[in-house]
């Protein structure tokens, strides 16, 4: 197999694997600010920004594990994610190294390339797409 073919045959299920690996990684920051777990000095006063942050990482989170509904929460989590940066971030310094909004910075970009891309093969977005074409 040469790897051109290589590329069409597993490029959309790396999307996919993309996908699942930052939202699971994603949502452990929601389950932290709103589960308390893993444990955590954080705990949020209710209707306060982080734990709208919280509720935004835990629910888009797991939607985007299971791939419902990726693209609009893809692009909200993106949009999320660049608000935390220049937010919570950017003030402390100019170098994201130094103010610890690197992964902030990385999510932004991984959710708005989610965004446009879509989902993935391995998607409940592809499945009832899937079963739309089939009629």
């Amino acid at each position: 197999m040469n790897l051109q073919a290589m590329t069409v045959i597993w490029a959309p299920r790396m999307l996919s694997i993309l996908r699942i690996v930052a939202a699971l990684v994603f949502m452990v920051h929601g389950t932290q600010k709103i589960l308390g777990f893993p444990a955590s000095s954080m705990n949020p006063a209710m209707f306060s920004l982080p734990w709208i942050a919280g509720v935004l990482e835990l629910v888009g989170g797991a939607l985007l594990v299971i791939g419902l509904f990726s693209r609009p929460v893809a692009f909200i989590l993106s949009g999320e994610m660049a608000v935390a940066y220049f937010l919570a971030h950017a003030p402390k310094s100019f170098f994201p190294a130094l103010n610890g909004g690197d992964a902030a910075i990385l999510f932004c970009f991984v959710f708005l390339y989610i965004a446009v891309a879509g989902p993935g093969p391995l998607s409940l977005d592809a499945q009832r797409r899937r079963g739309t074409d089939a009629y």
